[in-house]
């Protein structure tokens, strides 16, 4: 993911995630793993994004993702209803089960 970031995170990914080897090391997606907070947004506004497509959601052009990545880590109270909501919109979704769906055993491939 060196192509969307800032250089100086970049480097410091690929000292910890080199080409080979290094499968069990481990890069959080942003300072605070074990909080949730609007961190991951702060860090995206400093081209911080561990991934490519993380980094994507905030490109400084002034999309609608841009504005959310900013509000989100301006104003942790918007980012926590808007967290909220959501978690209760996925828990009341009602998955296929049984012969009715299917689990893929690779995500890539149909079963």
């Amino acid at each position: 993911n060196a192509t969307n970031i800032e250089k100086n995170f970049a480097a410091s990914l690929q000292k910890k995630c080199p080409p080979s080897g290094g499968d069990n090391n481990l890069a959080p997606f942003d300072p605070t793993p074990t909080t949730v907070d609007t961190m991951y947004y702060k860090e995206l506004m400093c081209k911080k994004g561990l991934l490519h497509s993380d980094q994507e959601l905030f490109k400084g052009s002034g999309g609608e993702s841009d504005r959310l990545v900013e509000l989100y880590s301006r104003n942790p109270f918007a980012f926590a209803q808007d967290f909220k909501a959501s978690m209760i919109k996925m828990g009341n979704m009602k998955p296929l089960t049984g012969n009715m769906g299917e689990i893929r055993g690779n995500c890539r491939r149909v079963n």
